[in-house]
């Protein structure tokens, strides 16, 4: 094969198993950009052969997830081309045709023993305290295959492998990595260690991207090659995603999520694929962020395999929140109201004076602070919001500014206050603080400020006075200054 000439194609080729973890996604983002870089091939291949595992509506769960972060495939299970069916379930008779092959070499035959034999040849070897083989146990004659039982691969040669790895450099391993092992089940189905060579001879693959939980199998894999009489393709063993400290492969145990969870939590699928990119490759220079909406900056153009670090990366969630923030500050007035609306839970729009407008009014003051629609979310729940939908509640005492003798020294101002606003126009949180920041320098910002945003707020923590009166209104702003100074006055 040779691979300066061959057009370049890459495969993503995940199990039915109902999870999207994102270091899967890692390797389908990274086959994906180097395909679309050089004008190649991407292939959606499903390896669907081990049916005991398989989940229900788990291939239509890979599709949506690949579609929302963005990486759209040439081949897949619904839209299949020249290389057939990217179901390895309907491949089966592509599989056998292989396996035919290597019986005629002499390389394949019908595992002859019984569950109760290959229990009796483990239990050996763990009495001698060696490792099991199958090859130790190879049978010297063979019966013909009819297909209802185990088809082993008979490894040709005992030796060393030695391979390249365009991440890893040269790669290593000895001999007891090689065995006997089965590529056939008797349910008809391959193993992925037969089934994936197959494919990727089939469907012309160049590059191979994986972790590297794969390299203790190369030499099986490099052996079948071997006895096939197929070229290698190339090898890239993609680093792993660590834990938040980078010490540990990230998993379920250490809150690894499902893709569409991340979808659930408010983060954008191009800060998600942005973010993903970024675990383990380096793209050099400053720059973090990749608009896709930029060509001369994309990550499209920026990828490469030769900056695929060695080392782990670690999936640090507060880089992804500040990254999401950054897309979401690049979005649309609309796109910014949309994403509040559907953040906002049941419990604020339960509230009496809830209106999708005030909700609106309050996007400014909400996107300061906040990177996804869970912290949207724990901020309603917290009570944060209610200002703007409910009759505030609060102490008399709250109303007081620090340098008053009472808090019964707030009222005149207060009653300033609203006699100015009672004149003043609330078409935006400008025209309310143009009419009050004379009378706010005269008396002094704090003795005015303090006493008017508690009593619009109900608490001490909260947005400025003239936000507030912005988002509630002109009528409920005038009611809510009376009842403080009629609470003050007793």
């Amino acid at each position: 094969m040779d691979h300066k000439t061959q057009p370049i194609v890459t495969r993503f080729a995940p199990s039915p198993t109902g999870f999207m973890h994102i270091g899967g996604v890692r390797t389908a983002l990274f086959a994906y950009l180097f395909a679309r870089k050089n004008n190649g091939t991407f292939i959606l291949r499903i390896e669907d052969t081990d049916k005991s595992r398989e989940v229900t509506g788990s291939i239509e769960h890979i599709q949506e997830s690949l579609k929302w972060i963005g990486i759209d495939w040439d081949y897949g299970p619904t839209n299949p081309g020249k290389y057939g069916s990217c179901l390895q379930s309907d491949r089966l008779d592509i599989y056998k045709s292989y396996a035919l092959k290597l019986i005629e070499k002499g390389l394949a035959y019908p595992d002859p023993y019984t569950a109760a034999e290959m229990t009796t040849f483990r239990e050996l070897a763990d009495t001698e305290k060696r490792p099991f083989l199958y090859r130790n146990h190879r049978p010297t004659e063979f019966g013909e295959w009819d297909g209802t039982e185990p088809l082993r691969f008979k490894v040709p040669e005992i030796k060393r492998y030695t391979w390249q790895d365009q991440v890893r450099g040269e790669l290593t391993a000895g001999e007891e990595m090689l065995d006997d092992f089965i590529i056939m089940k008797s349910d008809g189905y391959p193993t992925y260690n037969f089934a994936h060579i197959v494919d990727d001879l089939e469907m012309e693959v160049t590059h191979v991207m994986r972790g590297e939980e794969f390299i203790s199998s190369m030499p099986k894999f490099l052996s079948l090659y071997d006895a096939l009489e197929i070229p290698y393709p190339i090898f890239v063993t993609l680093p792993p995603i660590m834990g938040p400290d980078g010490k540990k492969k990230l998993s379920k145990r250490d809150g690894a999520k499902d893709l569409l969870e991340y979808k659930n939590d408010g983060y954008l699928p191009e800060a998600m694929r942005n973010f993903l990119a970024l675990i383990g490759w380096n793209p050099g220079g400053e720059q973090e962020i990749f608009p896709s909406n930029e060509s001369d900056k994309s990550l499209f153009d920026a990828f490469s395999l030769e900056k695929i670090q060695r080392s782990g990366g670690a999936c640090n969630e507060e880089k992804l929140r500040w990254m999401n923030r950054q897309y979401l500050e690049t979005q649309s007035i609309d796109f910014q109201n949309q994403y509040l609306l559907e953040a906002i839970p049941d419990s604020i729009k339960s509230l009496s004076q809830y209106s999708d407008e005030k909700l609106l009014k309050m996007r400014p003051i909400i996107f300061e602070r906040i990177h996804n629609k869970v912290e949207i979310r724990a901020a309603a729940e917290a009570g944060e919001y209610d200002y703007a939908f409910s009759t505030p509640k609060y102490e008399t005492e709250i109303l007081k500014w620090k340098n008053d003798d009472s808090v019964s020294s707030a009222v005149p101002r207060l009653e300033k206050a609203l006699e100015i606003l009672s004149e003043a126009d609330f078409d935006s949180t400008d025209t309310i603080k143009l009419a009050l920041w004379p009378y706010a320098e005269e008396v002094g910002k704090g003795e005015l400020l303090w006493p008017l945003r508690t009593a619009l707020s109900g608490r001490t923590q909260s947005p400025d006075p003239f936000n507030i009166a912005y988002i509630i209104g002109k009528e409920e702003t005038i009611s809510r200054i009376k009842t403080a100074c009629d609470k003050i006055r007793g």
